[in-house]
């Protein structure tokens, strides 16, 4: 993709998603093209990815549902009950179907930046640890966030297993619900780092 197509997709995006969400997504494109850079992922796919990771979180969690039922987007039980989740899924339906990515593992680096996924790909976990950790957010509600900003940049894996303790605590002391995949991946890279 040449810078001025970069360009595009950005303005598209800008002129779609709320100010807040299109910085953050901007904040998420240059974490991962740093991360890709000292990681060896493809710093072309981790910018894109992380550029249109949330190209689809402008509707609510309702119009998600509606959109995904329509377009034979899968909706799993979580997801019906909390249908915010589905902005990965369709994200990347989307950064097919509207913005013209065919690249496989873009698109899949997509599908799981919220939940993550047992035994991820390097561009993958990018994406997933870009999105926790992009300079946009605020240290102040997200416990461990400067931690695990330097933690990103030394070990992937022991980033993404503190990310996922951090939310799966976070979701558990707020009595919201955890997707399966989310635990499945937690106990995943527990089992990866040797740690009961």
């Amino acid at each position: 993709m040449m810078n001025e197509d970069l360009y595009q997709l950005e303005k598209k995006l800008g002129d779609l998603l709320p100010k807040k969400r299109y910085f953050h997504s901007l904040g998420v494109m240059s974490t991962a093209f740093s991360m890709a850079l000292v990681f060896g992922a493809d710093s072309e796919k981790a910018t894109i990815a992380g550029l249109l990771h949330d190209c689809a979180k402008y509707m609510t969690g309702e119009e998600m549902l509606k959109e995904c039922i329509a377009n034979g987007v899968p909706v799993k039980q979580v997801e019906m009950l909390k249908p915010d989740l589905l902005h990965a899924k369709l994200g990347a339906f989307y950064a097919k179907t509207v913005y013209n990515i065919e690249d496989e593992e873009i698109l899949s680096a997509i599908t799981w930046h919220t939940t993550g996924k047992p035994d991820m790909t390097v561009l993958e976990k990018i994406i997933f640890v870009s999105d926790y950790l992009e300079p946009n957010r605020s240290s102040s509600g997200i416990p461990n966030l400067n931690d695990v900003r330097k933690l990103s940049f030394r070990n992937l894996d022991e980033a993404v297993l503190q990310i996922l303790g951090d939310t799966i605590a976070y979701l558990t002391e707020t009595g919201k619900l955890i997707d399966e995949t989310t635990a499945d991946t937690y106990d995943f890279y527990k089992r990866k780092l040797g740690i009961k």
